[in-house]
């Protein structure tokens, strides 16, 4: 029994060094892809946040993503999503923290998380940055950072070994050699395929989109509970309710009645810097398919209107004024049939 117990404990260890599945490890059919890329310079670069990285595992993970080995990619990300989020921090921001914008085909998750990415790369080593990126991976759940490191992946795997050293070298602090004037020359250089919208055969977008800016406030519901409450205030030519009517199906609101919950317009807010990001229309699928607004910079919202947001879960989103400043303009474009409103869910990302 004692005998059959040790065997049993090689085979668990062998598994997590191998990332093989058991049955495999118990047998000795493990999987060793090679030669393993030299990820050294990862614990050089800022988005781990100066925590011990498992550079031995993301080695065997981008290596079974040059074999196209579904089952140890399979294994050994689920081990580096559940308890290596430092090591994943890393990974994605050597990708997603040199590139002036990400592609259009991935996850929100990672179009959100990019930004806190670039930011950190600004502190050009791993002791001076402020955390935010490392904090927001670790906030993310199973699902978000799963799409996070699919899209990190994506780009490493079409490299090799060697082109992802050269690369990562390419990406270290401004101590290093320069990097090229254009940063996505790197990618480039390494292999790696690079999708920019000019690329795309999209059309053109008018100079003059109308666009809002937004007022923080409550609401009380009729049981006295406060409710966050986001005013759409019109910023350039064009904004206004004529706007409105033509890009939502808001209904026309009297500041009498709650409007209706609208599960496909979310509030999508930041958790690690506690601000908003930006106000859009999701599909039957949950993606976005419309932004009506998109926060312009970071600013950190007081603590007690994160909280309200946190309690309640949904946002009255209710506009469009000219001014903003005076709660009176409510009312009258209440009473003259302007004022548009809808109940918001909040996705916190």
């Amino acid at each position: 029994m004692v005998k059959k117990q040790r065997k049993k404990g090689r085979d668990k260890r062998r598994a997590e060094r191998t990332g093989a599945a058991r049955a495999s490890a118990a047998t000795g059919n493990v999987h060793s892809h090679t030669p393993l890329p030299d990820l050294t310079l990862l614990a050089d670069l800022p988005y781990g946040a100066g925590r011990e990285l498992n550079l031995d595992l993301a080695a065997r993970l981008l290596a079974a993503c040059f074999a196209a080995c579904q089952p140890c990619q399979r294994t050994l990300a689920k081990k580096l999503r559940s308890e290596q989020r430092p090591t994943l921090a890393a990974l994605a921001g050597a990708v997603f923290g040199s590139v002036p914008a990400v592609g259009v085909f991935t996850s929100p998750t990672t179009r959100s998380w990019a930004p806190l990415a670039r930011a950190a790369a600004g502190a050009h080593s791993a002791a001076m940055t402020d955390g935010r990126a490392l904090a927001a991976v670790e906030a993310m759940d199973d699902e978000a950072a799963s799409d996070l490191l699919e899209d990190t992946l994506d780009m490493w795997a079409v490299g090799t070994p060697e082109k992802v050293a050269d690369l990562l070298q390419a990406l270290r602090s401004p101590e290093a050699p320069p990097r090229p004037a254009d940063p996505l020359d790197a990618f480039r250089e390494a292999g790696v395929k690079v999708v920019t919208l000019d690329d795309l055969d999209l059309p053109e977008v008018p100079d003059a989109v109308p666009h809002y800016s937004v007022v923080l406030t409550r609401k009380f519901m009729p049981d006295g509970r406060p409710l966050p409450m986001l005013t759409l205030v019109c910023e350039g030519a064009g904004a206004g309710i004529a706007d409105l009517r033509a890009r939502t199906d808001w209904a026309p609101w009297d500041l009498r009645r709650l409007p209706e919950l609208d599960v496909n317009w979310r509030v999508r807010v930041d958790i690690a810097s506690r601000t908003l990001r930006c106000l859009v229309h999701t599909d039957a699928e949950g993606d976005d398919d419309h932004r009506l607004w998109a926060a312009a910079e970071d600013v950190r919202l007081p603590d007690t209107y994160w909280n309200l947001l946190d309690t309640a879960q949904h946002v009255l989103v209710a506009g469009p004024l000219k001014d903003g400043r005076d709660e009176s303009e409510l009312k009258t474009a209440a009473d003259a049939g302007e004022l548009l409103a809808v109940v918001a869910r909040v996705s916190f990302q």
